[in-house]
């Protein structure tokens, strides 16, 4: 009997012992890597986790010497034809707290019959984009930016031989802030205007966009899971707004991977869609 007792109170530590055990070692985790991020013997810097989609310019609180290549992946089923976007992207911090990015969207286009007309293939522009955080409070965990876009419209590949290689500027300029609920809880709102002129009508738009978002950074890991609620006000004061699930798995110390779905909540323009983002983190000096 004694033997048998031993063994099930045995069973019942183990039992309690050895969750609580992996939560610590997952605590100690979080901690290292927020630690690692929030090095206090550099300036101030928040971990918070970052949208996949509308990618940020470079991490709030960036510091300087940080380097990243972002490469995307999308597909978009636009109703009468499939939209296939790729992205290549090189983002950097040249001081403390200012992130510089340069980024070449392309977007190639299939019908889905040979009786509809898609849209001609494009590089879509030249994306030039600053982004500086000008509060970075360790009291509050909480990061505020404000930054700005300036894309060059390019036009159709079929339209190179004309010399017309730009149609119009976007003009985007915005703010952003985040906030770390204890170590795992991440919001993040992104916002702006978007200021649309083209060349050859000599007309101007204005888009408004409200991004929000919501993270959970998986205990003792970089993962993470989260939502994005891409919307935008457009001239005509119509309002779409697409949700996209995500998650974020990192596969090497300075690789990984995200992986997004779009759920659009009006259908009218296009259904379903999927974006993949390949992020590799350059190695910097972290002594200045």
């Amino acid at each position: 009997m004694k033997t048998h007792y031993y063994v099930l109170v045995g069973l019942m530590v183990a039992l309690f012992t050895i969750p609580s055990q992996a939560q610590t070692e997952n605590e100690i985790k979080d901690s290292l890597y927020i630690q690692e991020v929030e090095n206090p013997k550099l300036r101030p810097k928040i971990l918070h986790a970052e949208p996949l989609y509308i990618d940020l310019i470079r991490d709030l609180g960036a510091r300087k010497g940080e380097k990243e290549w972002n490469v995307g992946f999308g597909l978009t089923d636009a109703n009468s034809h499939d939209e296939y976007t790729t992205l290549v992207e090189y983002e950097w911090a040249p001081i403390d707290r200012l992130g510089l990015e340069i980024e070449l969207p392309f977007s190639f286009y299939y019908p889905l019959a040979n009786d509809v007309q898609a849209p001609n293939s494009k590089l879509n522009g030249l994306k030039l984009a600053a982004q500086y955080s000008f509060l970075v409070s360790e009291k509050y965990k909480t990061s505020l930016a404000i930054g700005y876009i300036h894309e060059f419209e390019m036009t159709e590949f079929k339209n190179y031989d004309n010399d017309r290689f730009f149609k119009g500027n976007l003009y985007n300029p915005f703010f952003v802030v985040a906030k770390r609920w204890g170590d795992n809880f991440h919001t993040l709102l992104y916002t702006g205007p978007i200021f649309e002129h083209n060349f050859s009508e000599n007309s101007w738009h204005t888009n408004y966009q409200i991004n929000s978002n919501f993270h959970y950074m998986i205990p003792g890991t970089r993962n993470f899971i989260g939502i994005e609620f891409n919307k935008e006000i457009n001239h005509n004061n119509d309002f779409d707004m697409t949700i996209r699930p995500q998650m974020r798995v990192g596969i090497a110390e300075n690789l990984m991977v995200g992986i997004v779905t779009g759920i659009p909540v009006n259908r009218e323009n296009e259904r379903f869609s999927s974006f993949l983002r390949l992020i590799y983190e350059l190695s910097h000096n972290k002594k200045h």
